[in-house]
C-alpha cells in the first residue's frame, strides 16, 4: 500500500472501507438510545445563515503559497514555478492551474493569513478539523460531531457523514460528545464508470438493509419481534423501559423504511453530463453525493483528496495531477450549489491540516510549514470575491490581519447560528467552550 505522507499514514484519498468507527459496532436502535441520552440541540438563533458544511479536506499540508497566495516577486527557490492567474474578480489572482477556480472567485473568500504552530500531521489535522489545539486532558469534537449534537437533522438521515480517513486517530471524530455523535463513515467503490455510465456504488453501513433484504421481510421480522415484545412485557413490570425500547425501534425502521440516504447515494438519478463534470474519480463521485447529502439535510460531510504531502516534485505533483483535480471538483460544487440555490446556506471549507515552506528544497519539494497556510471559504453567509488578510513579502508569516483555525470555525459556528462559546457538558458533566481560543471573524462575514 503506497504511503500519502512523511509520518507513515497510508493512503485512504477518499474512502473509509470496512468497519466504521462511527456505530463501533453498534446496532441503529442503540446508536439512536445514545443520541437521545447525549442530546442538547442548541437553541434557535436568528443569526443563522447557514444549515450545513461540506469540508474538502486536502490531506497531507498543501502548498498554498502555490496555489492560492502567489508569491511572483519573490527571489528564485520561493516564488516557485506557477504564474499567478487573474479571476473574474479584479485584483485577485491564483494559481495558473486552476482556470475553473478563477471563473468562481466572485463565489468565494481566499483566508491568505491562516496560521498555527503544529507542523505534524496528526496533531495539526485534529486543530483543524476540532478548532481547538489538541491538549492531554480533553479529546475536543470534531466539527461535524458539534453539528450533529447541536443541530436539528431531518428523521431518515444521518447528521454526520464522512468519506475521510482523518489522520491522527481523534480527528474527525466525537472526543468527549460520545460515541453517539461518530461520523457515519462511507462505504463502497466512489469511482463512477464511465464507459458504463454506473454511477457510484456507496452507502453507509448500519442504515441501509443488506443486500437481497426487502423491507417486507423487514415488516415480518418486526411483526415477529412485536409478538416475543408483547409476551415479554406481561412478564415485566418495567414497561417505560419496554415503551423506551420501542421508541428507538420504530425511530430505528423509520430511517430504514424512509430510504432517504440510499437515495442520496444514488448518482444514477444525476445526469451523466453533471457526473463527469464532477469527475469520475473516487473524489469527484464523493462530492456529488456531498451535494445530495445535503440536500437531503445531512449537517455536515466531510470529503478528502490526498497526497499534499510533497517534500519531492512539488510543482510536477501540482500541475499534473493536484490542483487540477481540485480545481475541477471543488468549482464544480460550488457552481452547482449555485445554480441549485443552495450555496447561500450551505458552507463549502476547503483546506488542509498545515502550508508547506517557502522555501523549496534540494528535492524541489517544500516541507511542513504551519505558519503561514491559506483557506478557502464560500456560501453560508460569508463573503463572496474577497480576501481576508495577507502574508509577507516571501509567504513565510502572515502580514496583516492574521488568524488561526479556531478562528475559522467559530465563523462557521456563528453562521450556523451556534454561538461559538457556547458551553456544553463533557462526560462528566464538566462545561466545556465550543470553541475555547476562537473569535469570529467579523470581516469575512456578508
Amino acid at each position: 500500500m503506497s504511503r500519502t505522507d512523511c509520518e507513515g499514514f497510508h493512503r485512504r484519498d477518499f474512502l473509509r472501507i470496512g468497519t466504521s468507527a462511527g456505530l463501533m459496532g453498534l446496532s441503529l436502535p442503540e446508536l439512536l438510545r445514545l443520541e437521545a441520552a447525549a442530546a442538547s440541540k442548541a437553541p434557535a438563533n436568528k443569526s443563522r445563515k447557514a444549515n450545513s458544511v461540506i469540508m474538502v479536506w486536502l490531506s497531507g499540508g498543501p502548498a498554498t503559497i502555490d496555489m492560492w497566495d502567489l508569491k511572483p516577486e519573490a527571489p528564485e527557490g520561493i516564488r516557485g514555478e506557477f504564474k499567478p492567474a487573474a479571476t473574474n474578480v479584479p485584483g485577485i489572482s491564483i494559481s495558473q492551474h486552476m482556470p475553473k477556480m478563477a471563473k468562481h472567485a466572485d463565489k468565494i473568500t481566499i483566508v491568505r493569513s491562516l496560521h498555527h504552530t503544529i507542523p505534524s500531521h496528526g496533531p495539526a489535522t485534529t486543530f483543524m478539523t476540532t478548532g481547538n489545539k489538541p491538549i492531554p486532558s480533553i479529546q475536543y469534537p470534531a466539527m461535524g460531531s458539534l453539528c450533529s449534537k447541536l443541530l436539528e437533522t431531518p428523521t431518515g438521515v444521518p447528521a454526520y457523514v464522512s468519506f475521510s480517513d482523518l489522520r491522527g486517530g481523534t480527528a474527525g471524530a466525537s472526543g468527549f460528545l460520545g460515541t453517539a455523535h461518530n461520523p457515519f463513515i462511507v462505504e463502497g467503490n466512489a469511482a463512477a464508470n464511465a464507459k458504463t455510465a454506473a454511477a457510484a456504488n456507496l452507502r453507509v453501513r448500519g442504515i441501509q438493509l443488506p443486500t437481497g433484504f426487502t423491507l417486507d421481510q423487514l415488516s415480518n421480522r418486526d411483526q415477529l419481534l412485536q409478538e416475543f415484545d408483547s409476551t415479554f412485557r406481561k412478564l415485566d413490570r418495567s414497561d417505560d423501559l419496554m415503551d423506551g425500547n420501542d421508541a428507538f425501534h420504530k425511530q430505528a425502521l423509520e430511517i430504514l423504511r424512509s430510504d432517504k440516504t440510499k437515495q442520496a447515494f444514488d448518482l444514477t438519478k444525476e445526469k451523466k453530463e453533471t457526473r463527469e463534470a464532477y469527475g469520475l474519480d473516487g473524489f469527484g463521485q464523493g462530492a456529488l453525493a456531498a451535494r445530495r447529502l445535503v440536500e437531503a439535510g445531512v449537517r455536515f460531510v466531510t470529503i478528502s483528496l490526498g497526497g499534499w504531502d510533497t517534500h519531492q516534485k512539488t510543482f510536477e505533483s501540482h500541475a499534473n495531477k493536484l490542483q487540477p483535480t481540485l480545481d475541477r471538483t471543488l468549482s464544480m460544487l460550488i457552481s452547482d450549489l449555485a445554480e441549485r440555490g443552495m450555496l447561500e446556506n450551505t458552507i463549502v471549507y476547503c483546506a488542509g491540516e498545515f502550508g508547506r515552506t517557502p522555501k523549496v528544497n534540494k528535492n524541489v519539494g517544500r516541507d511542513h510549514w504551519a505558519r503561514s497556510m491559506a483557506a478557502v471559504l464560500a456560501g453560508g453567509g460569508f463573503k463572496s470575491g474577497h480576501v481576508h488578510g495577507s502574508t509577507d513579502a516571501q509567504g513565510m508569516a502572515p502580514a496583516k490581519d492574521p488568524v488561526c483555525p479556531d478562528d475559522i470555525s467559530a465563523s462557521i459556528f456563528q453562521n450556523l447560528g451556534i454561538d461559538p462559546k457556547l458551553e456544553i457538558p463533557s462526560g462528566n458533566g464538566r462545561p466545556i467552550t465550543l470553541f475555547r481560543e476562537g473569535t469570529v471573524i467579523d470581516s469575512i462575514i456578508a
